[in-house]
């Protein structure tokens, strides 16, 4: 059955050199009877090589053209090859239907199912339910050069939707002819004069799915904006989900083994990835430096699953890491800069975990970046230039990095942790002052936007824990440094905070905002270790703050504010806030379970999403460098090797400084 034609396809986002288009559904057809099915996704033309010798493939596919849906449809392809063997052959499929089964048969004759020589099938649901791309059979046929054979292709499904092989209607010189088998409404088997069906036969390892062109994607992988990361430790290249369908990390490190068996990395000083044959010297140098960099320092996990994520979640926020130590939050544009929250977690994460020379490398682009009054931007340009708009300035980033900067001392080297934390200190004092002198009346800081990014009228739990963490944490450091009057000043300042919140958020069991009128905050977990020293009540407004926010798809949401809603997504980093505050409480299987969760999320290539929508399925941005931190610092507390919660230091005496 012909499909409609002429339609001017809707061009997305992409990387890669490809793009992937989605063409609407139900448009009427051009041509043919008026039950034509609808377009599905399709990605962009690909470029015509030059025709010669046998026709053995034919690469464009921009227009739906024939469906196979048996048992009244089907579609086949004329076709040479020079060779007497064919390994594999390939065509462009879309389908809306999740669930039935592709057979792709070669055929002496088309129209005799007698006459098939290979016949190889596949299942639409192993290949991820609907979707659309080049769709591969290996097949194993010895054949005759120069004769025509038919590459025929049929599918099976009890649902009303279309599956369709894809082509275009624009002349191919030489091509021999594409055939659409269609009972109703040709009455059999019919000649196309226009259109040629896009199929390879025997193709080589340059022109397999995965290496410019992507396999077949299921639609649900478009959920997320990217899959991966490729780097080379001085630029970063995002992996799309439609170039992550069959491939894989070569383990250890960032380079990536396609579908071929070719390898796609980002070379040292390019910008732009390269596919190379799996024995490239520079892939395997840069695998060698990426294992030898993991060596050097601890990848946590109880079970080889969870050792796996937490090696992952390494090379990711490696990769995230810029050289002047900017921590882009994901690699897309929305996410290519630099927050001092996520960065703060990712510092900890890599001193915890043995790289400090990357945990100090942020704190210093931290220092770089603080503002004369003490505070930072929302966030910053990966080049430290400036916030890229006038998002509204958070307070609690003036927590989060004198918080962070305290467990880095905590696990650097010995031997000149002094001296480093001392080029630091300036930082430090700004911070832990300009926090100390926000606290009002009540002891509490202003209203100010939180990891939300969004303005509360009255003071948030969001700030107000991060900020007793980094007032704690800078007492304690000055007391290292032997600075006693800016460690008594911050430790007062600490103790006034930490008495306004016991008396304004700890009676309604920490919620988002201390009148209690905007619900239940995932930051509520910041008042737990490794952020603070837990209050005896916490615990018991984690279990009930969880359960306020437990989606259906077992994920959370960062909070249930009656004037504001997340939907259905569950947010990763809220709800591994959990884990990360019940494996250092002790509660041990609550933690793992999180984390259970967690890592049933993770995309094909074992990436961490940002989100996971209401049908279970990682979306928006992978990997998220902050819930990497958070899954390597929970798994050190599992396998017994807690962080410590910076020290809520005792009021000083009267006369005693």
């Amino acid at each position: 059955m012909p499909f409609a034609t002429g339609v001017l396809p809707t061009v997305l986002p992409a990387v890669l050199s490809a793009v992937l288009i989605l063409a609407p559904a139900g448009v009427p057809p051009a041509a043919g009877p008026p039950s034509a099915p609808a377009f599905v996704p399709v990605p962009a033309f690909a470029p015509v090589r030059a025709l010669a010798g046998p026709y053995d493939s034919q690469p464009l596919h921009g227009t739906a053209l024939f469906s196979v849906k048996a048992a009244d449809n089907a579609a086949a392809q004329e076709f040479t090859v020079s060779g007497t063997r064919v390994s594999r052959v390939a065509v462009y499929l879309g389908s809306t239907a999740a669930t039935g089964r592709v057979t792709a048969q070669i055929r002496r004759d088309k129209a005799d199912a007698a006459s098939v020589i290979a016949s190889r099938t596949v299942s639409l649901d192993s290949l991820g339910g609907a979707g659309a791309g080049w769709l591969e059979f290996p097949i194993g046929a010895d054949v005759t050069p120069g004769t025509t054979y038919h590459l025929h292709l049929q599918a099976t499904t009890t649902e009303n939707k279309t599956i369709a092989w894809y082509g275009t209607t624009t002349t191919v010189p030489d091509s021999l002819t594409s055939w659409n088998y269609d009972k109703a409404y040709w009455g059999g088997w019919h000649a196309s004069t226009s259109s040629r069906l896009a199929f390879r036969v025997n193709p080589p390892d340059t022109e397999r799915c995965g290496e410019t062109e992507p396999c077949y994607v299921p639609t649900s992988a478009l959920a997320a904006r990217t899959a991966g990361l490729l780097s080379n430790g001085t630029a970063t290249e995002a992996v799309l989900p439609s170039f992550a369908v069959g491939a894989a990390y070569v383990g250890g490190s960032n380079v990536l083994t396609l579908p071929s068996g070719r390898r796609r990395y980002l070379p040292a000083g390019a910008r732009k990835s390269a596919v190379v044959p799996a024995d490239d010297p520079g892939a395997q140098a840069q695998i060698t430096e990426s294992r030898a960099w993991l060596a050097a320092g601890r990848i946590p996990g109880t079970t080889a699953d969870r050792r796996a994520a937490a090696q992952r979640a390494l090379l990711s926020m490696r990769a995230l890491l810029q050289p002047n130590g900017a921590f882009a939050a994901a690699w897309s544009p929305p996410w290519e800069y630099s927050w001092p929250r996520d960065g703060a977690f990712a510092a900890v994460a890599f001193a915890a975990t043995g790289h400090d020379e990357e945990a100090y490398r942020i704190l210093r682009y931290d220092a770089d970046t603080q503002r004369a009054d003490g505070t930072w931007e929302a966030r910053t340009k990966l080049d430290g230039s400036g916030p890229p708009d006038s998002r509204a300035w958070q307070l609690d980033g003036n927590g989060w990095v004198p918080w962070a900067t305290w467990q880095w001392y905590r696990a650097a080297p010995a031997a000149d942790r002094d001296e480093r934390l001392r080029a630091l200190y300036p930082m430090v004092r700004r911070a832990a002052d300009h926090a100390a002198a926000s606290l009002g009346a009540d002891g509490l800081p202003p209203a100010s936007p939180d990891y939300w990014e969004l303005g509360t009228d009255t003071p948030n739990i969001g700030t107000a824990a991060p900020l007793l963490a980094g007032l704690n944490a800078a007492a304690d450091l000055a007391d290292r440094l032997g600075q006693g009057q800016d460690a008594d000043r911050w430790a007062l300042a600490a103790r006034r905070l930490s008495d306004g919140i016991a008396a304004s958020f700890a009676p309604l069991g920490y919620p988002r905002t201390a009148d209690g009128r905007h619900g239940r905050d995932s930051a509520a977990a910041f008042m737990a270790p490794p952020v603070n020293t837990a209050p005896a009540d916490v615990r018991a407004a984690l279990d009930s703050t969880h359960a306020a926010l437990l989606l259906p798809n077992g994920g959370l949401s960062p909070g249930n504010d009656p004037g504001f809603s997340w939907g259905s997504y569950a947010w990763t980093a809220s709800t591994s806030f959990f884990a990360l505050a019940w494996a250092h409480l002790g509660e041990t299987g609550k933690a793992q379970g999180v984390l259970d969760w967690l890592l049933s999320k993770c995309n094909g290539l074992g990436e961490l999403p940002e989100t996971v929508n209401g049908s279970g399925r990682p979306s928006s941005v992978a990997p998220l460098g902050w819930t990497g931190a958070l899954l390597l610092m929970t798994e050190l507390a599992l396998e017994g090797r807690p962080l410590p919660a910076p020290p809520l230091r005792p009021a000083p005496d009267a006369g005693t400084r």
